[in-house]
């Protein structure tokens, strides 16, 4: 396996959710996921809520490859960016066991610097270093 520094991966993955830039964003996403990666999204609990009555025990949202984790990583940007006002940053706590990436990060309001929420992601990555399933978990 290609090494992989955890922290820089961590600061180009959170720099994708924050690129403004389409043809920018889309090349960010092109050399930090293989093909096929996914992207597994323990989704809020109200969504848990509607889905264990509809007798989902275990949901999950996924998206996967380019093509979909592009409009997954899009639609963040343009709800989370460009609408509420936004960034995200890694919390610098990025580490590395093998071929798996652990760190936090934060959801931080650019108008007053609070910090507004933020969450856990595990970054499984292929033989290249690159990400083939990213297990997020918001407000972890």
């Amino acid at each position: 396996m290609i090494r992989v520094d955890p922290q820089d991966l961590a600061d180009r993955y959170i720099a994708q959710w924050t690129e403004a830039d389409a043809a920018q964003r889309r090349s960010l996403i092109e050399r930090l996921w293989s093909e096929d990666g996914a992207h597994v999204l323990q989704p809020p609990l109200e969504i848990r809520e509607i889905a264990a009555g509809l007798g989902f025990d275990h949901p999950t949202l996924e998206a996967r490859g380019h093509d979909a984790v592009e409009v997954r990583v899009t639609r963040s940007y343009q709800d989370f960016v460009e609408k509420q006002g936004f960034t995200f940053r890694s919390c610098s706590d990025a580490v590395r066991l093998d071929g798996v990436v652990k760190f936090h990060w934060e959801a931080v309001s650019v108008e007053t610097g609070d910090v507004l929420g933020g969450g856990l992601e595990i970054l499984v990555l292929d033989d290249d270093g690159r990400i083939r399933t990213d297990y997020m978990f918001p407000g972890a």
